[in-house]
């Protein structure tokens, strides 16, 4: 049934809260524990905590919202027509998690007609949670954070995950990148996109991304007056290529585009 709004409502962040407790609640009772670690089909780790996680999350929504949709990193997705659609990744991050490094999180995102409109970074370790929703501020524990200021390349600091993201024109696209910034470095995953809103990076630059690795990030980002795209410019949905472009500063962000996009 259609009529939905593209506002999350106080419920659905009240939602999305009582998801990430739930699965934080499980994530810390398996970090630095001595579990079994299986290779998924694209070669990445995951682990009962994962499985377990996205499981405990899938319950409730299906309980509190059963007309939404669900798409999750681990057992993918349901109800693909929905209106509202969660997008859930329980570890984003399972390589840290599994090294024992606190520098991982949960996703958790609304999308609507496959924009996402509310979004949860969610470190359960250190117990810090970042919520961004279409319309409002993004706070970090309750309190407001913004991006900084930064509109050149050459002051800049940038994160990806790891340089093995890009393969061929990709990768000689981001060298560029590299090249023209103050400082790149590697890791965090989607810890570097809460640290970026937090106002301490200033771009993070990635491709091969799924839905649920970016969608819970771009409320996060853009209500702490930052931005997310793709590499063209264009907002993200679910059906976003994966090459995305995050940046506390709009002149910034374009400069960055514009790099990565010479030939």
């Amino acid at each position: 049934m259609r009529g939905g709004s593209d506002k999350p409502t106080a419920a659905h962040i009240a939602f999305a809260h009582r998801l990430a407790n739930e699965s934080g609640a499980i994530i810390r009772r398996y970090f630095r524990r001595k579990i079994a670690i299986d290779q998924k089909a694209d070669l990445t780790p995951v682990t009962i905590a994962d499985r377990a996680a996205e499981r405990a999350m899938r319950r409730l929504i299906k309980k509190q919202f059963p007309a939404h949709g669900i798409f999750g990193e681990e057992f993918g997705r349901a109800d693909a027509d929905a209106e509202y659609v969660w997008v859930l990744d329980p570890i984003d991050g399972t390589k840290s998690f599994i090294s024992g490094v606190p520098l991982f999180g949960t996703l958790i995102a609304l999308a609507y007609r496959g924009r996402p409109i509310l979004g949860v970074i969610n470190q359960p370790i250190l117990r810090e949670r970042w919520v961004g929703a279409l319309g409002r501020k993004t706070t970090l524990n309750g309190k407001r954070v913004k991006t900084r200021a930064c509109a050149s390349l050459d002051r800049a600091t940038l994160y990806a995950t790891s340089p093995d993201l890009f393969a061929e024109q990709d990768a000689a696209a981001f060298e560029r990148l590299r090249t023209a910034v103050k400082l790149a470095r590697f890791g965090a995953d989607c810890y570097a996109y809460a640290l970026l809103a937090s106002g301490f990076i200033d771009l993070v630059v990635e491709a091969g991304l799924k839905p649920y690795d970016f969608c819970a990030l771009a409320p996060v980002i853009e209500g702490a007056s930052g931005s997310l795209t793709d590499w063209q410019g264009e907002p993200l949905d679910l059906g976003s290529d994966g090459r995305v472009v995050a940046s506390g500063d709009q002149a910034l962000a374009r400069k960055a585009r514009e790099v990565l996009a010479r030939g």
